[in-house]
């Protein structure tokens, strides 16, 4: 079990004590927050803000206890930021966790072993220059549209695929939109608004664009699906019955399953993941010379450093050793 999960039931008392237990907490944290206020350079005060905000989003996102947090919490957050994030990092945002806990006077889950193992395994797996998602550009999302077939649940993954490439959207994200959230203009074009996400914790929320392709193919699965309001991706049962929303674990499988089933190269598909559709957005914007404000916008990022990532491959062909390369007839 990875934490306590705030929509769990228990006995009255119980609950009651929970629910004391979590309120004197979070007041404890507050009253700590006011007082160390000013006794800190501002940049440790900001980091400490924003990386309790981001520990609190991904737990309220997973439906889970921030405060207090149990290990299993804590290494399930771990292991989730590992797929985009530098080690350094992650350890600043468990450092960040462990100060939290100290100062609302709760139990650190981060001195537990669990939370301990997880840290080690994730220091084992990454390196310093972290492992990238295979970017799904537009050649093989194609490819993973043409290869799907005609029921309900080929209809959601294909509305799933295209709309994760159009938005740039997170796993996170996808997972949350609802039927509400979509806009249909009369020529075809769409919108889908992100109401909540890791780097807009106020919920000011993003509107993002959708191409009349897409909006079809979302429009194919909803009529499929009878869906009249509520998630927009659901799970599909094997009789074709509808059910709750998809988890952000889900998009990565689903995503897998329709590079398996395109007949992509089994190493392509071992390094897809459910930010695969970002990364390749990103990348076939710069490929078409988008800018990076133009990029960083359709893509919620408000600094630059993650785009650099995605597509640090393809600046290496406009550098000035490929230029010269060109000019000297080596180019091919």
């Amino acid at each position: 079990m990875i934490g306590r999960r705030r929509t769990r039931a228990a006995e009255p008392a119980t609950a009651v004590a929970i629910v004391a237990e979590v309120g004197s907490a979070h007041t404890r944290l507050a009253e700590y927050q006011q007082a160390a206020h000013g006794a800190y350079a501002t940049a440790t005060e900001e980091a400490f803000r924003s990386d309790s905000a981001m520990f609190s989003g991904w737990c309220s996102s997973a439906g889970l206890d921030a405060l207090p947090a149990a290990p299993g919490t804590v290494a399930a957050f771990i292991e989730a930021m590992s797929e985009t994030r530098k080690p350094a990092t992650i350890r600043r945002y468990v450092s960040t966790i462990s100060h939290m806990h100290k100062a609302a006077g709760v139990p650190n889950p981060c001195a537990d072993p669990v939370a301990k193992f997880a840290l080690r395994r994730m220091g084992k797996v990454l390196t310093v220059r972290q492992r990238q998602a295979k970017g799904i550009n537009r050649s093989l999302l194609d490819r993973m549209l043409g290869a799907t077939g005609t029921t309900p649940r080929d209809m959601r993954n294909r509305a799933l695929l295209a709309v994760a490439y159009d938005t740039l959207a997170r796993r996170s994200e996808l997972v949350t939109l609802q039927l509400g959230d979509l806009q249909v203009d009369e020529d075809g074009h769409g919108s889908v608004l992100i109401r909540r996400s890791k780097t807009d914790q106020l919920g000011e929320g993003s509107a993002r664009y959708l191409a009349p392709d897409t909006v079809q193919l979302v429009q194919e699965w909803t009529a499929a699906a009878a869906l009249a309001d509520g998630p927009l991706f659901r799970a599909t049962r094997w009789n074709g019955a509808v059910g709750g929303a998809l988890s952000a674990d889900d998009v990565g499988r689903i995503f897998k399953a329709m590079a398996a089933a395109a007949k992509l190269p089994p190493k392509v598909v071992r390094q897809i993941s459910g930010h695969s559709t970002r990364v390749g957005a990103a990348q076939d914007m710069d490929a078409a010379d988008i800018g990076m404000a133009g990029i960083m916008a359709a893509g919620g990022w408000k600094t630059p450093a993650m785009v650099g990532r995605y597509t640090s491959q393809q600046a290496t062909r406009r550098s000035g050793a490929a230029k010269l390369a060109e000019k000297q007839g080596r180019a091919g």
